[in-house]
């Protein structure tokens, strides 16, 4: 069974247009045979790295030494097959999820090597993650908006040697509603995203057509 653990960044946590998205996306995913552990970053008490000397890739040999909620989660991402990062789209997303990638460094092993003339690095052996993918939305009509994040999260996954399996963009993403009702065409969107999860679990990939069907124009 394929393992996955989810972290919504969004302040509005299960109110928010993200966590719509989100939901349908894990709706996909456990309709496919996966396990899905949700996180809200603004609920998880996450401080930020404060140990300057890196620590965990020193004298804590892959152990954070801040005592808080990550160490309730760090055992959970090492379980898991695939990451999802869930966010609205900020500059780039909210300072709590900020803090929560921050503190993802332990599960990094600091060998570093040279590819394509960067560097980077690998996950600890006992890290199960194989994939990274993005669920996005934004307050914007057009999708560009968006490439910043994607652009951070994409990076993420290279510096750590897996998988960036692909990005949920949802732009304007209150058009899915109105007067707090999903509209014909936000159903559609959702029934998308509810088809990439199952891509995801099934296929190994979401499909691009998929993709462009959640992101295209609602206006």
């Amino acid at each position: 069974m394929t393992r996955a653990v989810a972290i919504n960044g969004s302040p509005q946590m299960e109110k928010g247009n993200t966590a719509l998205v989100l939901a349908s996306f894990i709706q996909g995913m456990t309709e496919a045979g996966s396990e899905v552990e949700l996180f809200y970053a603004s609920r998880l008490m996450v401080e930020p790295c404060s140990c300057g000397v890196m620590y965990c890739w020193n004298d804590g040999n892959g152990a954070c030494c801040i005592q808080d909620d990550m160490q309730v989660l760090y055992p959970k991402l090492k379980a898991a097959d695939i990451l999802i990062l869930a966010t609205p789209v900020y500059v780039p997303w909210p300072g709590e999820m900020q803090n929560v990638v921050n503190r993802l460094m332990p599960l990094i092993d600091p060998k570093l090597e040279t590819r394509q003339g960067r560097t980077r690095a690998r996950l600890h052996e006992d890290v199960n993650i194989q994939k990274i993918v993005l669920v996005a939305t934004g307050g914007w009509s057009e999708v560009e908006n968006c490439d910043t994040i994607v652009r951070v999260v994409r990076e993420l996954a290279e510096d750590a040697s897996v998988e960036f399996a692909g990005a949920i963009l949802r732009p304007l993403a209150q058009a899915m509603r109105t007067h707090g009702k999903i509209t014909e065409d936000g159903a559609a969107v959702l029934d998308a995203v509810r088809r990439a999860g199952m891509e995801l679990v099934e296929q190994g990939r979401m499909s691009q057509e998929t993709l462009k069907m959640i992101s295209r124009p609602l206006v």
